[in-house]
């Protein structure tokens, strides 16, 4: 095993920031470190929660993390179009359509053509698809009361300040423009 082998053998997913960043610092001595392990922190930690949303909560009512978004994008502001859904969602139009195959097939969302553009689509909930993700959703805030309580209520609000100035931040302003 070669050295880097052997440092690395204990480390788990969330653990390997620490890692990632003293060896990228000793390779590339220019990176910032600071602004590494925040993006690279955050980015784990969203992984990690999102991973066990999704096998806690939304593989076992049927579907998949990208359907719980359509799902929820459609319960609190549908219906809507198809291109405004994937706009919400954060998701391609094209992966929008594809996964709607899928929730229209289960008998969870409707398709149907625009009213005021025959050639859009415009997608709904079914009361099947309502009441799926409201009986879903009840579970998923549950795993987010469980995430959030490693914090207390003040620095769960200094989080979210923070995580609010991100995204009016001049880099989320780039991306935003590629929703």
């Amino acid at each position: 095993m070669t050295a880097p082998e052997q440092d690395a053998a204990g480390l788990d997913y969330l653990s390997f920031v620490e890692y990632a960043i003293a060896a990228t610092t000793r390779e590339l001595p220019a990176v910032d470190p600071v602004a590494m392990r925040l993006v690279l922190t955050l980015h784990r930690v969203t992984s990690a929660l999102v991973y066990d949303l999704e096998s806690a909560v939304h593989r076992p009512s049927g579907w998949s993390w990208p359907g719980f978004r359509v799902l929820f994008v459609l319960w609190l502001a549908g219906p809507l179009e198809s291109k405004r859904v994937a706009e919400l969602s954060g998701m391609s139009r094209a992966a929008v359509s594809a996964l709607v195959n899928t929730l229209e097939r289960d008998e969870l969302v409707s398709r149907s053509r625009s009213a005021h553009d025959r050639r859009a689509v415009a997608l709904a909930l079914t009361a099947a698809g309502h009441e799926a993700i409201t009986s879903a959703f009840r579970a998923h805030n549950e795993r987010e009361q469980a995430w959030a309580q490693a914090l207390t209520e003040p620095e769960q609000t200094l989080l979210i300040g923070l995580l609010d100035k991100l995204m009016s931040g001049a880099g989320a302003g780039a991306a935003k423009r590629r929703f």
